[in-house]
C-alpha cells in the first residue's frame, strides 16, 4: 500500500473513531440529564401527591375568641399555666388534659391542650372549633376560642367550679381548686340534686340532637359532666362529636365512646355514629347516677355477674326500684314514684334495639313530667 492510500485510511480512521466518541459522550450526556429530570419529576410528584399533608405540615398561628370581650394568644395561654404545668391539670379529658389558667384581665378558664393526632388537619380543625364555639346553651360547656402554633392546638373553654360528676360521685376528697370549700369531704349528692343534674344532661343533648344539622356526642359519660356552684350540669368534651345531616348516619371505621358507656349495636361491628347512640349513653348515666354503680364494673344478680342494664331490668321487672337507689343518698323524703320513674325511663333509653329507644326531646318530656 502506497504512502497516499495509508494517509487516506488513518484520516478515515481517526474520523470514525473521533465521530463514535462524541456520538458515545452525546448519549451518554443525553441519559444522565434525562435520569435527573426523572428524579426532578418524581420529587415534584411526591410533594404535591398529598396537599392534605403538606397542608397539615405547614406552621400555622392563629387565635380565635368566640367573645368579643376575650382576647387570647398562645403566649399569653403559655403564661397563664406555667408552660402547661403538671400542677395546674384539672381534668383528663378526651384528646388532651385540661388546665386551670387565670388570663391578664382576670377571668379564670380551662384550657385543652389537644393530643396531636386529634384532628387530621388544620382545616377539620377550625370548621369543628367554629361550629362548637356557636353553641349556646345553658346546659353545654361554652367554647370561648382556639389558639393555634405549629402543632399546638388548644381549646379555650368556661372553668366550671365544682369538676366533673364522676369526682362528685366517686370522690369523697373535697377541691378546692375546683372551687369546693366544703371541708375535707364532699357531702354525697341528695337526689333531688341528681335528677337535676339528669334533667340538665338530657336538655343539653335534646338541644344538640334538635339542630338543623344534628350534633352526636358520642362520649356520654359522668367525667363529660361539669357541675357549677349550683350544682347545675354542663356537658363538656367535644372531642369525639360529629355532625350529621337530617336522617343520615356519620359512618366511622373506629369505636367511638368508652367501655360501659357504649351501645350493644357497636358490638356487632356497626359504627356509625347515631342520636340513638346518645341516647343509650345518657340512660347507662342515668343508672350511674341515681345507683352509684360504676357502668362498667359487673353486678351481682342471682348468684352471678350481670351488667347494670341487665340487672336494672331485672330488678325493675321485680319492682325493686327503691332497693337500686345509692345507699349514700339519705332516704328522708325519697319518693317511690320519682324513684321509680326514674329507673323506667333509664331502662327505655338503655334498650337492646335502637329503634325503641325514645328521642332526647322525649326523654326530656318524661323527666319534666315526673320531676317538675
Amino acid at each position: 500500500m502506497d504512502s497516499s492510500l495509508q494517509a487516506v485510511v488513518a484520516a478515515a480512521a481517526s474520523f470514525v473513531g473521533v465521530s463514535l466518541f462524541f456520538v458515545f459522550l452525546a448519549f451518554t450526556c443525553n441519559r444522565r440529564r434525562k435520569r435527573n429530570l426523572g428524579r426532578e419529576v418524581r420529587v415534584q410528584t411526591r410533594s404535591i401527591s398529598n396537599p392534605e399533608e403538606e397542608l397539615s405540615s405547614i406552621a400555622v398561628d392563629e387565635s380565635a375568641s368566640f367573645d368579643p370581650k376575650l382576647r387570647i394568644s398562645m403566649d399569653e395561654l403559655r403564661k397563664a399555666t406555667k408552660n402547661f404545668h403538671p400542677r395546674q391539670i384539672v381534668g383528663d379529658g378526651g384528646f388532651g388534659l385540661v388546665f386551670k389558667a387565670r388570663l391578664t384581665n382576670g377571668r379564670t378558664v380551662a384550657v385543652k391542650k389537644l393530643e396531636p393526632d386529634a384532628f387530621q388537619g388544620f382545616r377539620e380543625f377550625r370548621a369543628e372549633m367554629e361550629t362548637l364555639g356557636n353553641l349556646q346553651h345553658p346546659n353545654i360547656v361554652t367554647i370561648l376560642g382556639y389558639c393555634t402554633s405549629n402543632s399546638d392546638r388548644v381549646l379555650v373553654y368556661e372553668f366550671i367550679e365544682r369538676g366533673s360528676l364522676d369526682q362528685w360521685l366517686y370522690d369523697t376528697t373535697a377541691s378546692p381548686e375546683n372551687g369546693d370549700s366544703s371541708g375535707s369531704k364532699r357531702l354525697p349528692l341528695s337526689w333531688d340534686t341528681r335528677m337535676k343534674i339528669i334533667k340538665g344532661v338530657a336538655s343539653g343533648l335534646a338541644y344538640m340532637h334538635g339542630l338543623p344539622t344534628p350534633i352526636i356526642h358520642r362520649d356520654i359519660k359522668a367525667s363529660n359532666v361539669l357541675l357549677d356552684a349550683e350544682f347545675e350540669a354542663h356537658i363538656a368534651d367535644f372531642g369525639l362529636a360529629r355532625m350529621i345531616e337530617a336522617s343520615q348516619s356519620h359512618v366511622s371505621t373506629q369505636f367511638a365512646g368508652t367501655m360501659g358507656y357504649m351501645p350493644p349495636e357497636y358490638k356487632e361491628g356497626f359504627t356509625a355514629a347515631t342520636v340513638k347512640a346518645d341516647v343509650y349513653s345518657f340512660g347507662i348515666l342515668m343508672l350511674e347516677i341515681a345507683t352509684g354503680r360504676r357502668p362498667n364494673l359487673p353486678v351481682m344478680d342471682r348468684g352471678k355477674e350481670v351488667g347494670l342494664v341487665v340487672w336494672a331490668q331485672n330488678m325493675v321487672a321485680e319492682n325493686r326500684q327503691m332497693e337500686m337507689v345509692d345507699p349514700a343518698v339519705s332516704r328522708d323524703g325519697l319518693v317511690k314514684a320519682g324513684v321509680e320513674a326514674c329507673f323506667n325511663i333509664a331502662c327505655m333509653c338503655t334498650s337492646e334495639l335502637s329503634k325503641e329507644r325514645p328521642g332526647m326531646s322525649r326523654v326530656l318530656e318524661l323527666l319534666n313530667s315526673s320531676f317538675g
